[in-house]
């Protein structure tokens, strides 16, 4: 084995990967088959399909499951790499093997409760293995390479995939049954996000102000926080567009907890300081966390 696929298996064999991994296989297969499937609940994607498939054609979710992401799979090969492919059929594989000889009871039989719950654990399990390095569901693959060859975003694409799943479940299983299946859909989008995005969401709070020597200071020295500055010019205002000023932009990355409070001391500096936020998928690397406030 050459040096450069002992590193690909060793990026796909992690103990975190395959934690993460697991345990997201586990609780999607309960939310599957504890909540959606005994109610023709649908999720979105190529479950959602899979679970519509089942209901119709009665073949089984394991194969349907393996069946509808190869192509996927396929397509991505080329274009997101060998390791993450590799780790989705893996996952995909191992979910469909627990599909077909885990049994889980049903859990209840109150459409709400499934509804809200089936979402939050297949939402769950779904942030789980991507945080893993992998998907169990191939449309992200898919809308990701048919955004470049069309004029939707892959925001887009996915809404209008799932619109015509759900509307085949409107159509199949009544459509109160489809209007239960948007929530479980939205549950479980909400919750795999904050599962992969973390519950401490980062904001980036620019700042412009006269006073930015004062404020630079109490952002390092007071918050622990690192900052990073841009020069630019402030003023251009309505009737004095030609007076201007040199200015430092102070940027700084906070979590949804601070970002009130540093506010308020910046405004006790400053109370015509100017800010605007900007929101964060991913951070990585430098001074993230805070490491102590001073009160």
């Amino acid at each position: 084995m050459s040096k450069t696929n002992k590193v690909e298996w060793n990026t796909i064999f992690t103990v975190s990967s395959i934690l993460y991994t697991i345990s997201g296989l586990f609780i999607a297969v309960v939310a599957l088959k504890g909540f959606m499937i005994p109610n023709s609940f649908l999720d979105g994607g190529v479950t959602a399909i899979s679970i519509l498939v089942n209901k119709v054609f009665h073949i089984h979710i394991s194969i349907l499951l393996i069946v509808f992401n190869i192509p996927f799979l396929i397509i991505g090969y080329h274009k997101l790499g060998k390791t993450f492919i590799v780790q989705s059929l893996i996952a995909i594989l191992i979910m469909a093997t627990l599909m077909f000889f885990v049994n889980v009871p049903t859990v209840t039989n109150d459409k709400v409760l499934i509804a809200v719950f089936g979402g939050f654990l297949m939402g769950l399990g779904i942030g789980l293995v991507i945080r893993g390095g992998a998907v169990i569901d191939g449309l992200e693959i898919i809308a990701h390479y048919t955004t470049k060859r069309v004029a939707f975003t892959t925001s887009e694409i996915i809404m209008l995939f799932n619109s015509l799943v759900i509307l085949g479940a409107a159509i199949e299983f009544g459509l109160e049954t489809a209007m239960y299946s948007i929530l479980v859909y939205y549950t479980a989008m909400k919750t795999s996000d904050y599962v992969v995005d973390g519950f401490e969401e980062f904001t980036a709070l620019h700042i412009i102000s006269k006073e930015h020597e004062l404020i630079k200071s109490l952002i390092v020295n007071d918050f622990s926080k690192a900052i990073t500055v841009y020069k630019g010019e402030r003023g251009f205002l309505p009737g004095s567009f030609n007076i201007k000023h040199d200015v430092d932009i102070i940027m700084t990355v906070v979590t949804r907890l601070e970002i009130h409070r540093l506010k308020h001391e910046v405004s006790m500096i400053d109370n015509d300081a100017f800010f605007f936020v900007q929101s964060i998928k991913e951070v990585k690397g430098g001074i993230i966390k805070q490491s102590g406030l001073k009160t």
